[in-house]
């Protein structure tokens, strides 16, 4: 499952911009640009860009997904395409002190991921392998040249949102992906006292991992980043099955913000 290594940055067709002007400001090339948005005949005039179209420019680096600030860009709109919250966004980018104050150019970390079409997918099957919605999955990708609810061609790359909840976000490990104990679990909580909980279970509703805690470096109001090693009490019963990251209320011990990641085992 083609996951892509590498840092990608969002970026938004300006008055002007050509695929070389692009490249040579992201550290990119024209070649992956064409390939990853599908730029290319018959789909569409080679090299053919427009204002307000959405890039995904890959350059070396750790897989994270940075955005790319417009102008008249606010953090709300973010917060609808990558299926979050203003607070999450502003919490894992503690650059933002005010989240009606962002600026051009600035590049801010967004809870996603890319993922490379293959032979034989569809939108449908792709939305469902990652435990999202195909609505969700069209919203990230708003405005992208090449995308089609219908068609969509293999090199295609694709945004797609990390599960999250308004406290929790996950990085690591990807939904939809095989995990296994010592594995880290990674990703940034908003939680009192800095601690949220951790479980996993398999399809068979049997438990693979008994509720535990981790402990983020920090706690509210601030978002902290926690990264831990997955444990497994038992062995899975299925190949399938699902990791919650989430917390319980003080009041009745109800669990709150969960996340929920499909996984394989």
């Amino acid at each position: 499952m083609p996951i892509v290594d590498s840092t990608h940055l969002i970026y938004t067709v300006e008055s002007g911009d050509t695929l070389y002007s692009i490249a040579n400001r992201s550290g990119s090339n024209v070649q992956d640009i064409v390939q990853s948005n599908a730029i290319y005949a018959p789909i569409t005039d080679p090299g053919l860009i427009f204002p307000g179209q959405v890039l995904i420019l890959t350059t070396p680096g750790k897989n994270q997904v940075q955005q790319i600030v417009s102008q008249g860009d606010r953090l709300y709109q973010y917060a609808q395409r990558y299926n979050t919250s203003v607070d999450l966004l502003q919490g894992i980018n503690p650059q933002v002190e005010d989240p009606n104050m962002i600026y051009p150019s600035q590049q801010l970390l967004v809870p996603a991921f890319i993922y490379e079409v293959e032979q034989g997918d569809t939108l449908y099957k792709i939305a469902h392998r990652f435990g999202l919605p195909l609505s969700t999955l069209m919203e990230a990708n708003r405005d992208r040249p090449g995308l089609s609810p219908d068609v969509i061609y293999p090199g295609y790359r694709l945004i797609v949102p990390l599960p999250s909840s308004v406290n929790i976000v996950v990085f690591r490990p990807f939904p939809g992906t095989s995990i296994q104990a010592g594995q880290q679990l990674k990703g940034y909580a908003r939680a009192f006292e800095g601690t949220i909980l951790y479980r996993i279970v398999d399809d068979a509703d049997q438990v693979v991992k008994n509720e535990a805690p981790i402990q983020t470096s920090a706690g509210a109001p601030s978002y902290g980043s926690f990264s831990i090693a997955i444990e497994f009490d038992d062995s899975p019963t299925t190949q399938t099955g699902e990791l919650w990251v989430y917390t319980r209320s003080a009041k009745d011990g109800n669990i709150q913000d969960l996340v929920q990641l499909p996984v394989f085992f």
